[in-house]
């Protein structure tokens, strides 16, 4: 092979891998645009309130109704974590107690004196 079809071939190889390299580039810079665009459209939607909305689901809204706002745990003391946590298994259980007594009395079964409160 002469000397010079040695520099054609590397010349075709650097020529093929610069346009893959620029396609490559393409390729990624219309997914970074398009995920732009997705991104300015999720920002609108969340950007802005309507008017049938208004405050409700604000975090002053949810501590005036007294619900409470996620993330507050966290500023709150432990002895009030405690008491939150205590109260809310208190509830959970006495549902599950409830479901349970109704479900018992629907199929005519036999109730436990520690469910209807004897």
């Amino acid at each position: 092979m002469p000397w010079w079809s040695w520099i054609l071939i590397w010349i075709a190889l650097i020529a093929l891998s610069l346009s893959f390299y620029a396609l490559l580039g393409i390729r990624l810079f219309r997914q970074f645009m398009a995920t732009m665009k997705d991104l300015a459209e999720a920002g609108e939607r969340l950007g802005t309130f309507s008017d049938e909305q208004g405050l409700e689901g604000t975090a002053v809204t949810r501590r005036q109704a007294g619900e409470p706002v996620p993330g507050e745990a966290i500023f709150a003391s432990r002895v009030q974590s405690l008491q939150d946590y205590q109260s809310a298994k208190a509830e959970r259980q006495a549902a599950r107690r409830d479901r349970r007594v109704a479900r018992r009395r629907d199929r005519n079964q036999l109730q436990s004196l520690s469910d209807i409160g004897l």
